[in-house]
């Protein structure tokens, strides 16, 4: 379903109609009105029944969540037309300052800390803080947490300005007809007295947001506001009280709801059904909605929501093109085929919105592609091409059993309303599954792993014949791969011995000047540790000017179980050598603080946990402050 949306406020004209007929096996078709779409919408949900009823529970299907140019102006690829450093990696010397650390340059991503050069900013417990980067002290507290049960939602944040949007209440899918929306969205201004000018909340859950300029694209996902029946009963009994309680449903349970609170004044709308489509080959239960926001106005507005009948999982941004994708993982567990992948049709689903322009995105296309992504770093849009890397045959959470798993790297191309399939190379980590991925210009790296780390390098600058070119076996496995300039990639990930049982975190230095022969020239390996870093890239600073790389860690090899800190070191030529482990004071009871994030700011290395922030010298590591969070 493509939808604007109703509500008591003027709204926009609708949204797209019909889009024609696409090319390849993926197409989008329309349904004749509202009563077409909601018997559409009741035969899916009577389809999938099973699978709908188990992730509105909010159970284990949930996956985890989860810029300063204008990506449209300097085009998508400005800053990787060859492995030069990643986004985030602003440095010329000791001056300047770190942003998040993001896939795509020019496009910011939600995260728990954000800087400006001058002052820092943090969220923690539903309550925001600034930090002075110059004076080293704290200059505000703002309480955003309408709930105090939602308080730890409100867990991240993208700025523009002197605005501060925080994204948050990730709740489960599963809504009681009727029941309160919590604010998902909540905008600050820090300008004079900082204040919370509006908030906003949509029935369903957050999947995640991109940024461009002063423009925020939110991607929600909500399920039909069905009333569940009790779980009382046999299988049987609760599935045949599902389907009656899907046949007397009506089409606005399954058009999500959503509050706009702008300074005080509330109004409540619904997505509009006037312009209904859906995938042809599957229509979902459930709605994915695109939300619009402009920082640089004073209201959030209700979000021009764009909606399909559709689901998603993973947010892929490049700046003009938004891309979701779909794995449908949820419904294989939900039958109960995970760990069995010969029962598995393993596919992902991918819909690209335009986003070239500030407003109001355009659905344009949608493919697929077999296998699972491992996360938004699986795709990458370069020169028209989306790239994309997927495993199949693995179980769904885990890797498959008797070597059946491969993965593969396909490159697809919009074609009217398809994204047709133009290349493939598969055979890749045989008996394996994908650790890490990155794209970086016409070149694709993957690691694999089960016992050893194959990390192959996929030439990709004829899109209809990209070629594995060159491959590297080594113990462990690099879960986050960063371009470091100069045919250089860090890794860093879990050590293992020749069994493939891990040995602690490693950082790791490879050499793909030559993609016939990659090499690892460098390895720093801290027995039993662990990173955040290894599952949450915005963890990860790397400071190019001087090499400073800085990443959180915990673990015995740091001198003590449960030690806690970050990991300071330099990279430089063909080497990897330690500055320093960072650890700030220990919490009121007693625990040490747990170091999440690093920010680099004119020389100074600041550290965030949910203490309060510690500034230290970038080259000697000497501690300058402590700034307790009041």
């Amino acid at each position: 379903m493509v939808a604007g949306c109703t509500t008591d406020e003027p709204s926009r004209p609708g949204g797209p109609g019909e889009p024609p007929a696409a090319a390849g096996e993926f197409r989008l078709v329309s349904y004749a009105d509202c009563d077409a779409a909601l018997e559409g919408l009741r035969a899916a949900a009577r389809k999938n029944v099973l699978a709908w009823a188990d992730r509105s529970y909010g159970s284990a299907m949930e996956p985890a969540a989860g810029g300063r140019a204008d990506a449209a102006e300097a085009g998508p690829n400005a800053a990787r037309d060859t492995a030069k450093t990643a986004p985030g990696d602003s440095g010329g010397g000791s001056s300047g300052y770190s942003g998040t650390n993001t896939h795509e340059a020019g496009v910011d991503e939600p995260d728990i800390v954000k800087t400006d050069g001058k002052r820092i900013i943090t969220v923690q417990g539903g309550v925001l803080r600034v930090v002075d980067a110059t004076t080293r002290a704290q200059t505000a507290r703002v309480p955003v947490a309408t709930d105090p049960n939602d308080a730890y939602d409100l867990g991240e944040m993208l700025i523009s300005g002197d605005k501060v949007l925080l994204i948050g209440a990730r709740y489960g899918y599963y809504r009681e007809r009727g029941a309160p929306i919590a604010p998902q969205l909540t905008l600050v201004d820090l300008a004079g007295t900082p204040r919370v000018l509006g908030r906003f909340g949509m029935s369903g859950s957050v999947v995640d947001a991109r940024q461009v300029g002063s423009t925020v694209r939110v991607v929600v996902r909500s399920a039909p506001e069905i009333d569940r029946p009790t779980q009382a009963g046999t299988p049987e009994s609760y599935r045949l009280a599902m389907i009656d309680a899907i046949n007397k449903a009506d089409v606005s349970d399954w058009l999500p709801r959503y509050t706009v609170d702008d300074g005080g004044k509330v109004s409540t709308g619904r997505v509009d059904c006037s312009a209904v489509a859906h995938p042809a080959e599957f229509t979902a239960a459930t709605m994915l909605t695109v939300l619009s926001f402009d920082l640089t106005k004073s209201a959030l507005g209700n979000g021009d929501p764009v909606t399909v009948a559709a689901d998603g999982d993973t947010v892929y941004s490049n700046g003009p093109s938004l891309y979701v994708a779909n794995d449908q993982r949820w419904r294989v567990m939900a039958r109960g085929d995970g760990d069995d992948p010969a029962r598995v049709q393993q596919r992902t689903e991918i819909y690209k919105f335009d986003t070239s322009k500030p407003g109001r995105p355009a659905f344009v296309a949608g493919g697929a592609v077999d296998g699972w992504l491992l996360n938004q770093y699986s795709m990458s849009d370069w020169n028209g091409h989306l790239r994309v890397a997927t495993t199949t045959g693995t179980a769904v959470w885990g890797r498959a059993e008797g070597g059946t798993s491969e993965s593969a790297v396909h490159t697809l191309k919009q074609n009217g309303r398809s994204l047709a399939a133009v290349g493939k190379v598969g055979g890749l980590g045989k008996g394996e599954r994908i650790y890490s991925v990155r794209f970086v210009g016409p070149m694709g790296y993957v690691v694999t792993f089960r016992q050893t780390d194959p990390l192959y390098t996929v030439d990709l600058r004829d899109p209809a014949k990209p070629t594995v070119t060159g491959e590297l076996k080594i113990t462990g496995y690099s879960a986050y791969l960063h371009p470091a300039g100069d045919g250089l990639l860090l890794g860093i990930g879990q050590e293992a011995n020749d069994q493939g049982r891990v040995q602690g975190t490693q950082i790791s230095l490879f050499d793909v000047r030559d993609p016939a022969k990659p090499t690892r020239l460098a390895q720093h390996h801290v027995q039993g540790a662990h990173s955040e870093a290894e599952f949450d890239p915005h963890a990860f600073l790397y400071w190019p000017a001087t090499g400073l790389l800085v990443v959180p860690l915990t673990g015995k090899g740091r001198g003590g179980d449960g030690k806690l800190g970050a990991l300071a070191l330099r990279v430089s030529g063909t080497t990897i050598t330690e500055l320093g482990f960072l650890a700030q004071p220990n919490a009121d009871n007693g625990y040490p603080a747990m170091i999440r994030r690093s920010v680099f700011i004119d020389g100074t290395l600041w550290t965030v946990s949910a203490q309060g922030l510690q500034a230290n010298d970038a080259t000697t590591m000497a501690q300058q402050a402590w700034v307790p969070f009041a």
